[in-house]
């Protein structure tokens, strides 16, 4: 499948006709990444606009003492970067690949001019630009509370939505592969006290899990969506 078909497929891109897709392309060069390569650092960052064409990637920053925190995964169609004063939040952080990517690079100049051109796609990216940061908030909202069970818990909800979820019986399992290391990172503990917590949510009846699976209980699920649909 060539890059227009794949650009077509991104919803940011809904707004663009077959000739700005082409157009598009033209400013447009794609790379393959292998797994747990690191495409930007604080110190090599740059100006420029991504977009995640195939896998995945990890968004995180690292503390005095070199530990992870997980700010963000982000899936096929998703864009991160910062360019002319646009920035997606991706300016001071560490970007890797969780998988095999293909990583779309978008050429500065050419882009720029794209965005002046086409308001309405400007529109969007700005859409893009305040659900990344409504997820942060979520994020930091669900960081403040104490216990360690509630912030797996918010945290897995946070993926399910993100991510997407498949029902199974009385559970929904998310459609992401999780490792505890990987949660870990995320609600900002360490792997040996989040296997903990996992395995007394599972008793609990709140989350299932497998091999790199996890699944919320479709109460747990209903109940955050409510609290989340009213905020």
């Amino acid at each position: 499948m060539d890059n227009i078909l794949y650009l077509s497929q991104f919803d940011l891109m809904s707004s663009l006709s077959e000739a700005d897709l082409i157009e598009m392309d033209r400013m447009t060069s794609i790379t393959t990444m292998p797994k747990n390569r690191q495409i930007q650092t604080p110190d090599t960052f740059t100006e420029r606009f991504y977009f995640v064409k195939r896998g995945m990637v990890r968004l995180y920053t690292l503390n005095p003492e070199g530990k992870q925190f997980t700010l963000d995964i982000l899936k096929e169609g998703n864009v991160f970067g910062e360019m002319n004063g646009i920035s997606l939040g991706t300016r001071a952080v560490y970007i890797e690949t969780m998988e095999e990517c293909d990583i779309c690079l978008m050429d500065k100049p050419r882009f720029e001019q794209f965005l002046i051109e086409h308001p309405r796609f400007m529109m969007r990216l700005m859409n893009v630009l305040g659900e990344r940061m409504k997820r942060m908030s979520e994020l930091t909202q669900s960081l403040a509370l104490g216990n360690l069970h509630e912030k797996v818990i918010h945290t897995l909800f946070r993926l399910a939505e993100q991510m997407g979820w498949i029902e199974e019986s009385e559970y929904c399992r998310i459609q992401l592969t999780l490792t505890h290391q990987e949660i870990a990172w995320m609600v900002g503990a360490t792997r040996e006290s989040v296997t903990v917590a996992m395995k007394e949510l599972s008793r609990a009846g709140r989350i299932r899990t497998g091999f790199k699976s996890v699944a919320l209980h479709r109460n747990e699920l209903a109940t955050l969506r409510n609290i989340t649909a009213q905020l």
